[in-house]
């Protein structure tokens, strides 16, 4: 089966669709977790994303493509940090814009970038969203969950290094009770110690929970790494998606192609 091109979705799901969860049991949101349909958005006046048609599986999946392509906006729309100019996106079969925003971010929770801390202890920050959702939770599990030891709870979160920090908003995220996770660009600041450490956490929590997640990166052997879907973007449209495999091994061809032209 061959990569899939923009408006031609070809689902691979592989072992995405069947993850054995801690946090609510089997997952039952099969099939698409995610649709974009004709999405467009603007910002400041440039447009961003052009008449985007994506469909994004349960499991692990990836939005890959140059810096300044759309990803991280991609990234947004999914649980309401932004909405669109135009066109849909849908999560489980409903429009997100039917959804309230804080509820559907408690839901689907969003990773950022770079580690955002509050003052305190690592449990003070596990415990931010939570409270705020007066939702109950377990510290320690989520650290565990995140790849740090339970121990590291009542550190000072800003005495960690940046991967720990990373771990902790991984934690902080989990400790809501997500059925998604969003991260954009999780491993971008970190050393390489620092990045395998995390993609180890993540391929972990694939294993121990039905949570699916969404990663954002430029880096094409991350999302091999990660991924069961890849979703390509270029300046704002899906110039491919489908199989991790099958879409990046063809940017490989595509690379070499480039290069033998340019020569």
């Amino acid at each position: 089966m061959g990569a899939s091109w923009s408006g031609d979705f070809v689902l691979a799901f592989g072992t995405a669709s069947d993850y054995a969860g801690v946090f609510r049991g089997a997952s039952d949101n099969r099939g698409v977790l995610f649709e974009l349909q004709h999405v467009t958005y603007s910002r400041s006046g440039k447009l961003v994303l052009r008449g985007l048609d994506a469909r994004l599986p349960v499991g692990a999946s990836s939005i890959v493509g140059p810096s300044g392509s759309g990803k991280s906006t991609l990234l947004r729309l999914l649980n309401r940090l932004a909405d669109p100019d135009e066109g849909t996106v849908v999560y489980e079969g409903k429009d997100v814009c039917d959804r309230d925003p804080l509820e559907l971010r408690r839901e689907v929770s969003l990773v950022p970038q770079l580690p955002a801390l509050i003052d305190g202890s690592v449990h003070d920050n596990v415990a931010y969203g939570p409270r705020l959702a007066g939702h109950s939770f377990d510290a320690r599990s989520c650290l565990e969950l995140a790849g740090l030891d339970p121990a590291f709870e009542d550190r000072d979160a800003a005495k960690l290094s940046v991967g720990e920090q990373q771990r902790v908003m991984l934690a902080r995220a989990l400790a809501l009770d997500p059925r998604v996770l969003l991260l954009d660009e999780p491993t971008s600041a970190l050393d390489q110690a620092a990045r395998d450490a995390v993609e180890s956490t993540l391929r972990g929590l694939r294993e121990q929970t039905s949570i699916s997640i969404v990663v954002v990166t430029h880096d094409m052997e991350q999302a091999r790494r990660l991924a069961d879907y890849v979703v390509r973007i270029e300046s704002g449209r899906v110039t491919a998606q489908g199989g991790a495999s099958e879409v990046l091994d063809q940017e490989v061809e595509r690379a070499i192609a480039t290069a033998e032209d340019a020569t």
